[in-house]
Protein backbone atom coordinates (compact mmCIF):
# COMPACT_ATOMS: atom_id res chain seq x y z
CA UNK A 1 0.00 0.00 0.00
CA UNK A 2 1.37 3.43 -1.15
CA UNK A 3 0.29 6.81 0.15
CA UNK A 4 0.68 9.96 -0.94
CA UNK A 5 0.90 12.68 1.79
CA UNK A 6 1.50 16.58 1.84
CA UNK A 7 4.75 17.44 2.58
CA UNK A 8 4.21 18.84 6.31
CA UNK A 9 2.53 15.78 7.66
CA UNK A 10 4.40 15.28 11.07
CA UNK A 11 5.40 19.09 11.44
CA UNK A 12 4.67 19.57 14.97
CA UNK A 13 4.52 23.62 13.84
CA UNK A 14 1.39 22.63 11.54
CA UNK A 15 -1.27 20.10 13.22
CA UNK A 16 -4.10 19.93 11.29
CA UNK A 17 -6.78 17.92 11.25
CA UNK A 18 -6.24 16.36 7.88
CA UNK A 19 -2.70 16.08 8.59
CA UNK A 20 -3.97 14.00 12.34
CA UNK A 21 -6.23 11.98 10.44
CA UNK A 22 -3.67 10.76 7.89
CA UNK A 23 -1.58 9.84 10.21
CA UNK A 24 -3.62 7.80 12.31
CA UNK A 25 -4.59 5.64 9.61
CA UNK A 26 -1.16 4.73 8.46
CA UNK A 27 -0.61 3.76 11.81
CA UNK A 28 -3.70 1.84 10.97
CA UNK A 29 -3.20 0.29 8.68
CA UNK A 30 0.35 -0.60 9.25
CA UNK A 31 -1.41 -1.98 12.53
CA UNK A 32 -3.86 -4.22 10.75
CA UNK A 33 -1.16 -5.54 8.91
CA UNK A 34 -0.84 -3.97 5.68
CA UNK A 35 2.40 -2.89 4.23
CA UNK A 36 2.69 0.74 4.33
CA UNK A 37 5.09 3.20 2.26
CA UNK A 38 4.48 6.51 2.45
CA UNK A 39 5.85 9.22 0.06
CA UNK A 40 5.37 12.26 1.74
CA UNK A 41 5.33 15.28 -1.01
CA UNK A 42 6.60 18.67 -0.79
CA UNK A 43 4.80 21.28 -1.64
CA UNK A 44 2.46 24.65 -0.87
CA UNK A 45 -0.56 21.89 -1.45
CA UNK A 46 -3.27 22.78 -3.04
CA UNK A 47 -1.38 25.37 -5.15
CA UNK A 48 2.02 23.46 -5.66
CA UNK A 49 4.61 25.11 -8.47
CA UNK A 50 5.46 23.57 -11.51
CA UNK A 51 8.83 21.90 -9.80
CA UNK A 52 6.34 20.11 -7.09
CA UNK A 53 4.10 19.20 -9.62
CA UNK A 54 7.16 17.56 -11.20
CA UNK A 55 7.95 15.53 -8.10
CA UNK A 56 4.47 14.06 -7.55
CA UNK A 57 4.48 12.91 -11.46
CA UNK A 58 8.11 11.56 -10.33
CA UNK A 59 6.74 9.80 -7.40
CA UNK A 60 3.59 8.38 -9.33
CA UNK A 61 5.68 7.28 -12.14
CA UNK A 62 7.78 4.94 -9.97
CA UNK A 63 4.99 3.21 -8.63
CA UNK A 64 4.77 -0.61 -9.84
CA UNK A 65 1.99 -1.40 -12.14
CA UNK A 66 -1.38 -2.57 -10.17
CA UNK A 67 -0.33 -0.59 -6.92
CA UNK A 68 -2.64 0.30 -4.44
CA UNK A 69 -2.12 4.44 -3.99
CA UNK A 70 -4.36 6.33 -1.38
CA UNK A 71 -3.57 10.03 -2.18
CA UNK A 72 -4.64 12.90 0.25
CA UNK A 73 -7.64 15.11 -1.41
CA UNK A 74 -5.08 18.09 -0.81
CA UNK A 75 -3.17 16.33 -3.75
CA UNK A 76 -5.15 14.73 -5.38
CA UNK A 77 -8.06 17.24 -6.18
CA UNK A 78 -5.59 19.45 -8.13
CA UNK A 79 -3.69 16.91 -10.43
CA UNK A 80 -6.34 15.66 -12.68
CA UNK A 81 -3.57 15.31 -15.72
CA UNK A 82 -1.30 12.99 -13.29
CA UNK A 83 -4.28 11.08 -11.82
CA UNK A 84 -5.08 10.12 -15.55
CA UNK A 85 -1.91 9.47 -16.78
CA UNK A 86 -1.58 6.77 -14.23
CA UNK A 87 -5.39 5.66 -13.93
CA UNK A 88 -5.08 2.26 -16.00
CA UNK A 89 -2.11 0.96 -14.12
CA UNK A 90 -2.57 2.14 -10.95
CA UNK A 91 -5.49 2.02 -8.14
CA UNK A 92 -5.61 5.04 -7.13
CA UNK A 93 -8.06 6.52 -4.18
CA UNK A 94 -8.59 9.68 -3.47
CA UNK A 95 -9.11 10.39 0.45
CA UNK A 96 -11.00 13.56 0.01
CA UNK A 97 -10.92 15.79 3.68
CA UNK A 98 -12.50 19.15 1.85
CA UNK A 99 -14.38 19.32 -0.97
CA UNK A 100 -12.95 22.07 -3.67
CA UNK A 101 -16.16 21.92 -5.45
CA UNK A 102 -14.56 23.18 -9.22
CA UNK A 103 -14.10 21.24 -12.09
CA UNK A 104 -10.64 20.60 -11.59
CA UNK A 105 -11.54 18.22 -8.92
CA UNK A 106 -14.38 17.03 -10.87
CA UNK A 107 -11.56 15.72 -13.49
CA UNK A 108 -9.02 14.09 -10.22
CA UNK A 109 -11.53 12.04 -8.69
CA UNK A 110 -12.91 11.16 -12.21
CA UNK A 111 -9.71 9.30 -12.34
CA UNK A 112 -9.51 7.63 -9.17
CA UNK A 113 -10.76 4.04 -8.89
CA UNK A 114 -12.54 4.73 -5.48
CA UNK A 115 -13.11 8.27 -3.25
CA UNK A 116 -12.74 8.10 0.15
CA UNK A 117 -14.71 11.04 2.19
CA UNK A 118 -13.84 11.90 5.58
CA UNK A 119 -17.75 12.61 6.94
CA UNK A 120 -21.01 12.10 5.59
CA UNK A 121 -21.61 15.83 4.70
CA UNK A 122 -18.23 15.85 2.27
CA UNK A 123 -19.94 12.92 0.51
CA UNK A 124 -23.51 14.08 0.11
CA UNK A 125 -21.21 17.03 -1.38
CA UNK A 126 -19.29 15.66 -3.59
CA UNK A 127 -22.07 13.83 -4.93
CA UNK A 128 -24.09 16.52 -5.36
CA UNK A 129 -21.24 18.80 -6.90
CA UNK A 130 -19.81 15.84 -9.43
CA UNK A 131 -20.64 12.77 -11.53
CA UNK A 132 -19.51 10.53 -9.49
CA UNK A 133 -21.08 6.47 -9.09
CA UNK A 134 -22.93 6.24 -5.92
CA UNK A 135 -21.32 2.68 -5.08
CA UNK A 136 -17.31 4.50 -5.43
CA UNK A 137 -17.62 7.19 -2.63
CA UNK A 138 -17.17 5.64 0.46
CA UNK A 139 -17.14 7.11 4.40
CA UNK A 140 -14.67 6.96 6.93
CA UNK A 141 -15.35 9.60 9.47
CA UNK A 142 -12.44 9.90 12.24
CA UNK A 143 -12.44 8.19 15.14
CA UNK A 144 -11.29 9.66 18.42
CA UNK A 145 -8.87 8.48 21.67
CA UNK A 146 -10.71 7.67 25.22
CA UNK A 147 -9.26 10.27 27.50
CA UNK A 148 -10.56 11.31 31.02
CA UNK A 149 -13.28 13.10 31.70
CA UNK A 150 -12.61 16.70 32.38
CA UNK A 151 -13.92 17.70 35.80
CA UNK A 152 -15.80 21.04 35.07
CA UNK A 153 -16.16 24.41 36.94
CA UNK A 154 -19.29 25.39 39.11
CA UNK A 155 -18.62 28.93 36.86
CA UNK A 156 -17.86 27.15 33.31
CA UNK A 157 -16.16 30.08 32.57
CA UNK A 158 -12.64 28.51 31.22
CA UNK A 159 -13.39 28.71 27.45
CA UNK A 160 -11.26 26.69 24.76
CA UNK A 161 -11.06 26.95 20.77
CA UNK A 162 -8.76 24.63 18.94
CA UNK A 163 -8.20 25.49 15.58
CA UNK A 164 -5.48 27.08 13.54
CA UNK A 165 -5.60 31.17 14.31
CA UNK A 166 -6.97 31.82 10.56
CA UNK A 167 -10.08 33.76 8.75
CA UNK A 168 -12.01 30.23 7.75
CA UNK A 169 -12.02 29.42 11.67
CA UNK A 170 -13.78 32.51 12.83
CA UNK A 171 -11.99 33.77 15.82
CA UNK A 172 -12.48 37.16 14.62
CA UNK A 173 -16.21 36.27 15.47
CA UNK A 174 -15.55 34.72 19.07
CA UNK A 175 -13.43 37.74 19.64
CA UNK A 176 -16.42 39.97 18.67
CA UNK A 177 -19.07 37.97 20.96
CA UNK A 178 -16.41 37.88 23.89
CA UNK A 179 -16.67 41.63 23.90
CA UNK A 180 -20.46 41.48 24.00
CA UNK A 181 -20.29 39.73 27.34
CA UNK A 182 -17.57 41.24 29.43
CA UNK A 183 -19.53 41.65 32.28
CA UNK A 184 -19.66 37.97 32.60
CA UNK A 185 -16.60 35.77 33.97
CA UNK A 186 -14.37 34.22 31.60
CA UNK A 187 -11.08 33.56 30.03
CA UNK A 188 -10.51 32.11 26.43
CA UNK A 189 -7.36 30.01 25.24
CA UNK A 190 -7.04 29.89 21.84
CA UNK A 191 -4.71 26.61 20.80
CA UNK A 192 -3.61 25.81 17.00
CA UNK A 193 -1.31 27.56 14.69
CA UNK A 194 -0.05 31.38 14.24
CA UNK A 195 1.40 31.17 11.02
CA UNK A 196 -0.97 30.23 8.45
CA UNK A 197 -2.38 33.63 8.09
CA UNK A 198 -0.32 36.25 10.00
CA UNK A 199 -1.79 39.34 8.51
CA UNK A 200 -5.01 37.42 10.13
CA UNK A 201 -3.38 37.03 13.22
CA UNK A 202 -1.85 40.32 13.55
CA UNK A 203 -5.88 41.71 12.90
CA UNK A 204 -7.22 39.80 15.89
CA UNK A 205 -4.47 41.23 18.12
CA UNK A 206 -5.35 44.58 17.29
CA UNK A 207 -9.13 43.30 17.90
CA UNK A 208 -8.55 42.13 21.66
CA UNK A 209 -6.41 44.94 22.10
CA UNK A 210 -9.44 47.44 20.95
CA UNK A 211 -11.97 45.93 22.77
CA UNK A 212 -10.01 45.39 25.89
CA UNK A 213 -10.00 41.92 26.56
CA UNK A 214 -6.06 41.12 26.26
CA UNK A 215 -5.88 40.09 29.98
CA UNK A 216 -8.94 37.04 28.98
CA UNK A 217 -8.05 35.48 25.92
CA UNK A 218 -4.40 33.79 25.30
CA UNK A 219 -3.38 33.11 21.68
CA UNK A 220 -1.61 29.86 22.90
CA UNK A 221 0.11 28.65 19.55
CA UNK A 222 0.14 24.71 18.49
CA UNK A 223 -0.19 22.43 21.39
CA UNK A 224 0.35 18.51 21.50
CA UNK A 225 0.52 16.11 23.76
CA UNK A 226 0.12 16.17 27.57
CA UNK A 227 0.39 20.41 26.86
CA UNK A 228 -2.84 19.33 24.12
CA UNK A 229 -4.52 17.08 26.60
CA UNK A 230 -4.02 19.29 30.03
CA UNK A 231 -5.77 22.40 27.87
CA UNK A 232 -8.57 20.43 26.97
CA UNK A 233 -8.76 18.78 30.82
CA UNK A 234 -9.20 22.65 32.18
CA UNK A 235 -11.51 23.45 29.57
CA UNK A 236 -15.46 24.16 31.00
CA UNK A 237 -16.54 24.90 27.15
CA UNK A 238 -15.50 23.98 23.57
CA UNK A 239 -16.00 27.10 21.65
CA UNK A 240 -15.57 26.18 17.49
CA UNK A 241 -16.87 29.20 15.87
CA UNK A 242 -15.25 28.06 11.94
CA UNK A 243 -16.77 29.36 9.03
CA UNK A 244 -16.99 25.84 7.15
CA UNK A 245 -16.20 22.70 8.53
CA UNK A 246 -16.27 19.01 6.83
CA UNK A 247 -16.43 17.22 10.11
CA UNK A 248 -14.44 18.86 12.75
CA UNK A 249 -12.60 16.30 14.72
CA UNK A 250 -12.26 18.78 17.64
CA UNK A 251 -15.67 18.37 18.80
CA UNK A 252 -15.80 14.81 19.46
CA UNK A 253 -12.05 15.32 21.23
CA UNK A 254 -14.02 17.81 23.26
CA UNK A 255 -16.94 15.01 24.12
CA UNK A 256 -14.65 12.46 24.44
CA UNK A 257 -13.50 14.20 27.94
CA UNK A 258 -17.34 15.05 28.72
CA UNK A 259 -17.03 18.81 27.42
CA UNK A 260 -19.94 20.51 25.73
CA UNK A 261 -19.50 21.85 22.36
CA UNK A 262 -20.41 25.84 21.33
CA UNK A 263 -20.43 25.29 17.57
CA UNK A 264 -21.83 26.63 14.38
CA UNK A 265 -23.83 24.67 12.37
CA UNK A 266 -22.04 24.53 9.14
CA UNK A 267 -20.83 21.56 7.29
CA UNK A 268 -20.00 18.10 9.32
CA UNK A 269 -20.05 20.15 12.42
CA UNK A 270 -23.59 19.01 13.78
CA UNK A 271 -23.18 15.31 12.48
CA UNK A 272 -20.01 15.66 14.83
CA UNK A 273 -21.39 17.22 17.86
CA UNK A 274 -24.67 14.59 17.17
CA UNK A 275 -27.21 14.36 19.78
CA UNK A 276 -27.12 11.98 23.41
CA UNK A 277 -30.39 10.88 24.67
CA UNK A 278 -32.37 12.08 26.54
CA UNK A 279 -30.63 15.06 27.08
CA UNK A 280 -30.44 16.33 23.29
CA UNK A 281 -26.93 17.37 22.06
CA UNK A 282 -24.14 18.19 24.01
CA UNK A 283 -23.98 21.80 22.98
CA UNK A 284 -25.51 24.38 21.11
CA UNK A 285 -25.08 25.48 17.46
CA UNK A 286 -25.30 28.81 15.86
CA UNK A 287 -25.06 30.56 12.53
CA UNK A 288 -21.45 31.04 11.06
CA UNK A 289 -20.27 34.71 10.95
CA UNK A 290 -22.69 35.59 13.51
CA UNK A 291 -21.13 37.90 16.55
CA UNK A 292 -24.54 38.31 18.48
CA UNK A 293 -25.75 35.00 18.05
CA UNK A 294 -22.56 33.25 19.20
CA UNK A 295 -22.56 36.00 22.14
CA UNK A 296 -26.11 35.39 23.05
CA UNK A 297 -25.71 31.79 23.31
CA UNK A 298 -22.51 32.54 25.31
CA UNK A 299 -24.42 34.29 27.61
CA UNK A 300 -26.94 31.34 28.15
CA UNK A 301 -24.52 29.32 28.89
CA UNK A 302 -22.25 31.47 31.34
CA UNK A 303 -25.55 32.46 33.17
CA UNK A 304 -27.98 28.99 33.40
CA UNK A 305 -26.19 26.65 35.33
CA UNK A 306 -29.25 24.28 34.32
CA UNK A 307 -28.27 24.52 30.69
CA UNK A 308 -24.53 23.98 31.79
CA UNK A 309 -25.67 20.94 33.75
CA UNK A 310 -28.17 19.22 31.19
CA UNK A 311 -25.13 19.67 28.09
CA UNK A 312 -22.73 18.14 30.60
CA UNK A 313 -24.87 15.22 31.29
CA UNK A 314 -25.19 14.61 27.43
CA UNK A 315 -21.60 15.42 26.49
CA UNK A 316 -20.65 12.44 29.24
CA UNK A 317 -23.32 10.36 27.11
CA UNK A 318 -21.88 11.35 24.09
CA UNK A 319 -18.94 10.20 25.14
CA UNK A 320 -20.05 6.80 25.21
CA UNK A 321 -21.24 6.61 21.87
CA UNK A 322 -18.21 8.09 20.02
CA UNK A 323 -16.15 5.42 17.28
CA UNK A 324 -12.57 4.55 17.66
CA UNK A 325 -9.89 4.88 14.90
CA UNK A 326 -9.62 0.99 14.72
CA UNK A 327 -13.31 1.50 13.54
CA UNK A 328 -12.07 4.35 10.53
CA UNK A 329 -9.41 2.00 9.51
CA UNK A 330 -11.38 -0.73 9.20
CA UNK A 331 -13.86 1.76 7.08
CA UNK A 332 -10.59 2.57 5.11
CA UNK A 333 -9.62 -0.94 4.18
CA UNK A 334 -13.06 -1.97 3.20
CA UNK A 335 -13.07 0.77 0.27
CA UNK A 336 -9.29 -0.41 -0.21
CA UNK A 337 -10.40 -3.92 -1.01
CA UNK A 338 -13.13 -3.16 -3.01
CA UNK A 339 -11.30 -0.99 -5.35
CA UNK A 340 -8.29 -3.31 -5.28
CA UNK A 341 -10.93 -6.19 -6.27
CA UNK A 342 -12.92 -4.05 -9.07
Amino acid sequence: MHVILPGDIDDPASPSGGNGYDRRICTGLTAAGWSVREHAVPGAWPQPSPTEHAVLAGVLSGLPDGAPVLIDGLIASVVPDALAAHARRLCLVALVHLPRDDDTEARALAAASTVIATSDWTRAQLLRRYALPVDRVHVAAPGVDPAPPAPGSPAGSALLCVAAVAAHKGQDVLVEALAAVTDRPWTLACVGPLHREPAFVDRLHERIAARRIGDRVRLAGPLAGDRLAAAYAAADLLVHPSRGETYGMVVTEALARGIPVLATAVGGLPDALGHAAPDGRPGLLVPPGDPAALATALRRWLDDAKLRERLRRAARRRRTTLEDWTTTTNRITAALKEAMAA
